[in-house]
């Protein structure tokens, strides 16, 4: 298993409006497409305003796949220029989990 990290600075002023666009339709596109959630959080100490997403996949070619396909989806196509509006910045990491982590 790989574990992608997505960690995106939210524009001033416009995190509940983020927030709510993806509990109400975003995670709805990306789940059933991208699969395995392992969770969704803001931050409450440290750099603030921060989003960070965690997504676990089988393999990088899993990864691959489930990203093209979702990229390839016209709701998501219509769905992402509305979310990157409110995106300041992004950050993405892949992460492998050692040989005694409890996700693997």
């Amino acid at each position: 298993m790989i574990v992608e990290e997505r960690i995106y600075r939210i524009r001033g002023g416009k995190m509940q409006e983020y927030l709510k666009l993806v509990r109400e339709e975003g995670i709805a596109i990306q789940a059933p497409i991208l699969g395995n959630l392992i969770g969704y959080f803001v931050t409450e100490i440290g750099p603030l305003s921060h989003v960070v997403h965690m997504w676990g996949y089988a393999s990088l070619d899993d990864r691959a796949a489930r990203r093209g396909k979702l990229a390839e989806d016209p709701r998501w196509q219509a769905f992402i220029p509305r979310l990157a509006a409110l995106i300041e910045s992004s950050e993405n990491r892949i992460l492998l989990p050692t040989d005694f982590s409890p996700l693997r």
